[in-house]
């Protein structure tokens, strides 16, 4: 008797079990991905809950989202420039520059808030395509470029504040970007909107890889990622809605802030721009190998200039946040600990050093590590000095898991 294999068999979308079979077998590999970020979070949240639980109150989830969103901001647009394996030392202080461009326009000259705003996204334009310009076609190392544009723009941003001054910011809309919240009604609708948008677009995705006989994911892992979407979103928005003011009557500090979903949208537009078009694909082959990128007809000095064109407009966003959070501008804005961090949380959230490796998605994930970081640490009671030391180490082990992740994936011959 001849046995028969259905088609059905033979055509039959993977199990949950294979993806995470296969899934377990890329770690193996040494592509670690965001799980050492996700692991970290993790941990260090469950130890700043158990030794100071105020951590978990709604007023502190909601302070970690306005406390490292210019920072996040900043490593998302640092991403594209070290998908490169190259370096902006400078992003930090760019933003500076562009908050006291935004500031000079809204106070000094008395323009619109979008004028301000597009005004001061500009100037990071041309900041980025100097720097581009000058490490593409001069070949200059983007290490010493950008670590003089440090300076120059330290200078700059006293020049722009007249030596020490503080700039006032009054603009009811740009203060509302990082101190208003969403109408707790319309967090629900936008997460709703959010979680079904994600599940059509998986769907979506699903069916043109069967359409064309590829492997597509079963419609079971697809309900259990949109299942811990709707999840997790729903708790944050749950414990985001509730009253973290003392006196609700005159000053309601319920709902989702306004800086998250500004977030969001960013981090969609640029996760698109990588991972679905052209120029983002060019991006990953120049990172990973520039001659041949370049052999096989990429413009990579083109890539190059575009890539700090929008590590330093992403500053910009990010010096607007940070001068609507403090209602101001100083010399100290876009200084201190701004660039290190900005850095370090593009890294800690597994975008490689190297080249060639790491997602817009990493920079949320490691932000949100080195918000934790100095929120809890904050809680706790302890020094800048030693918040700075911890930072350092994670930034420290996050670099070692992606250099024996390299290692790892060159000696299994996934790299």
């Amino acid at each position: 008797m001849t046995a028969t294999i259905s088609p059905k068999t033979v055509h039959e979308a993977p199990s949950i079990r294979t993806n995470v079979r296969g899934y377990a077998e890329r770690v193996r590999g040494g592509d670690m991905g965001a799980l050492p970020a996700v692991f970290g979070l993790v941990v260090l949240c469950t130890i700043f809950a158990i030794l100071r639980p105020a951590f978990l109150t709604s007023g502190n989830f909601a302070n970690l989202f306005t406390q490292g969103a210019a920072v996040t901001v900043i490593a998302m647009g640092l991403v594209f420039v070290l998908l490169l394996g190259e370096i902006d030392l400078s992003a930090g202080y760019a933003s500076g520059v562009c908050a006291a461009v935004l500031a000079i326009m809204l106070s000094d000259q008395g323009l619109p808030w979008y004028v301000a705003v597009g005004t001061a996204i500009l100037t990071g334009v041309v900041i980025g395509t100097a720097i581009g310009s000058i490490v593409a076609k001069l070949g200059i190392p983007s290490f010493v470029v950008t670590l003089a544009a440090f300076l120059a723009f330290q200078g700059l941003v006293l020049l722009l504040v007249k030596g020490g001054t503080i700039v006032a910011i009054r603009d009811e809309t740009i203060l509302s970007i990082a101190n208003k919240n969403l109408p707790p009604t319309l967090g629900w609708i936008l997460l709703a909107v959010g979680v079904a948008a994600y599940a059509g677009l998986q769907l979506l995705r699903s069916q043109k890889r069967a359409a064309r006989g590829l492997t597509a994911d079963p419609i079971s892992l697809i309900a259990v990622r949109v299942g811990a979407l709707a999840l997790l979103g729903g708790l944050a928005v749950y414990f985001l809605n509730i009253e973290r003011s003392r006196n609700a009557a005159v000053v309601s500090l319920a709902g989702v802030p306004l800086v998250v979903p500004i977030i969001v949208v960013l981090l969609l537009i640029l996760t698109f721009v990588l991972r679905r078009t052209a120029y983002g694909r060019h991006l990953y082959a120049v990172g990973g190998n520039a001659e041949a990128a370049r052999r096989a007809g990429i413009n990579v000095d083109r890539m190059k200039i575009s890539a700090f064109v929008i590590c330093s407009s992403m500053a910009a966003v990010g010096g607007v946040i940070a001068a609507s959070r403090a209602s101001s501008v100083d010399p100290n804005t876009g200084g201190s600990n701004v660039l290190l961090y900005a850095v370090g949380a593009a890294v800690i959230g597994g975008t490689s050093l190297f080249g060639g490796k790491g997602r817009v998605l990493d920079a949320i994930l490691g932000g949100a590590v080195v918000a934790v970081i100095e929120n809890g640490m904050g809680l706790m009671g302890y020094s800048s000095g030693v918040k700075f030391m911890v930072t350092g180490s994670v930034l420290l082990l996050a670099a070692m898991v992606d250099a024996l992740s390299r290692k790892r994936a060159a000696a299994t011959g996934l790299r």
